[in-house]
C-alpha cells in the first residue's frame, strides 16, 4: 500500500512569463513562486515590468509566453472564485456615500464574504462607518480600500501604496493589521516607495528591472549582494577629487558640510580621514536597502543575465476588490 501527500499550491507560480508591447519587452522570462502566507516586496524603478506583472497575475491581461497559475488556478478562474483582492492608492471611491455603505456594495459583488463590521475593524474604520466617504482624509481612505479588499476574504492580497496619506501611527497600525492577517495563512504582495516598510515588513522582497527579476531573497540576504559600507563624516570644503581616488572608494556625495562615502575599505577610509584631513563625526553603518535597490537597479546591472535568487513576488494595480 502506498501513500502519498498532495502539497498545496503555491499562492502565485509564474514561470518563463514573457509579456511585449509591440517593440518593448516589459517582462522577460519572469519565474516567480510565492507560497501562502509570506508577505513579499515588489520593488523596482519605474518601467521595471512590475505593473505588467501584476496585470498577468490579476488576470487583466495575458503572457506572450509561459504560465502562471494563482492557487492551482489561472488568474481569472482565481479571481472569479474571490481568492484574489487588489487594492490601489487612488480612483474607485464615490464621495456622497458612507464608509459602512461603501464596503456593504463591495460586498454584494460576492457569493462569500465576511461581516461588513468585520472588514471595517480589521482596517481599524469601525468608528468611522458613519461617515461619508468624501469627508474621509487621504489615509482613511486608504483603510476604506483595505477594507473593500478583505470583505471577500481573499486569499491573495495585493497592495500598491498601501499606507499613501497615512501618518505614522496609522503606518504601524496598517501593518499590524496586515501581519495578522498573514499570520492566518493570507498572503500580501505590496509595492512601496517607503523601503523601509520593506525592510521592516516584508518576509520577502523582490527587485525587478529591465522586465527581469533581479533579486530575490530575505532583506538580509538582499543587502549582502552588495558589498561594501557607508562612511559618513563632517568635512567643511571636502576636496571630493582626492577622497574619489582614495583606494577602495566607489563614490562620494556632498549635502552642505555632510560628506557620504560609498567604500570596499571602511577601516583604510577612517584612517585616511582622521590622519590626513579635518573630518569629524564619522559614522560607519552596513549598505541599506535604498543603496542595494540603486546599485542592483542602474546601468551596470541591466547586465545581469539571471536573477540573484534567495526566494520571489510583485507590485500592483487595480482597485477594491478584483472581479
Amino acid at each position: 500500500m502506498t501513500s502519498s501527500t498532495t502539497r498545496p499550491p503555491a499562492a502565485i507560480d509564474a514561470r518563463g512569463v514573457v509579456k511585449s508591447f509591440g517593440s518593448v519587452h516589459a517582462v522577460r522570462g519572469v519565474d516567480l513562486t510565492v507560497q501562502p502566507g509570506e508577505i513579499v516586496a515588489f520593488l523596482g524603478p519605474n518601467g521595471a515590468g512590475k505593473t505588467t506583472t501584476i496585470d498577468m497575475i490579476l488576470g487583466l491581461t495575458n503572457a506572450d509566453a509561459g504560465s502562471i497559475e494563482v492557487f492551482g488556478h489561472t488568474p481569472r478562474g482565481a479571481v472569479a472564485r474571490g481568492l484574489i483582492s487588489a487594492v490601489l492608492q487612488t480612483g474607485g471611491l464615490l464621495k456622497d456615500i458612507t464608509v459602512r455603505e461603501t464596503v456593504e456594495l463591495t460586498a454584494s459583488l460576492f457569493a462569500e464574504r465576511r461581516p461588513v463590521d468585520e472588514a471595517l475593524e480589521r482596517a481599524g474604520i469601525l468608528e468611522l462607518a458613519n461617515r461619508r466617504v468624501g469627508l474621509c482624509s487621504g489615509g482613511e481612505q486608504q483603510r476604506l480600500r483595505f477594507a473593500m479588499a478583505l470583505v471577500s476574504d481573499p486569499a491573495l492580497l495585493i497592495l500598491d501604496e498601501p499606507t499613501t496619506g497615512m501618518d505614522v501611527e496609522a503606518r504601524r497600525s496598517f501593518w499590524s493589521a496586515i501581519r495578522a492577517d498573514a499570520a492566518r495563512g493570507r498572503t500580501v504582495m505590496f509595492a512601496t516607495h517607503y523601503l523601509e516598510e520593506a525592510d521592516e515588513y516584508a518576509d520577502r522582497i523582490v527587485l525587478m528591472s529591465r522586465g527581469s527579476i533581479v533579486a530575490d531573497g530575505t532583506t538580509a540576504e538582499i543587502k549582502n549582494l552588495v558589498s561594501g559600507r557607508v562612511v559618513q563624516l563632517t568635512l567643511p570644503n571636502a576636496d571630493l577629487t582626492a577622497l574619489s581616488a582614495v583606494p577602495g572608494v566607489d563614490s562620494v556625495e556632498t549635502a552642505g558640510d555632510r560628506v557620504t562615502v560609498h567604500t570596499r575599505d571602511s577601516d583604510g577610509l577612517a584612517r585616511h580621514l582622521l590622519t590626513t584631513t579635518e573630518a569629524r563625526d564619522l559614522e560607519i553603518t552596513a549598505q541599506n536597502l535604498e543603496s542595494v535597490f540603486l546599485a542592483l537597479t542602474t546601468e551596470p546591472a541591466a547586465s545581469i543575465d539571471a536573477p540573484t535568487h534567495l526566494a520571489a513576488s510583485v507590485d500592483a494595480p487595480l482597485n477594491g476588490a478584483a472581479r
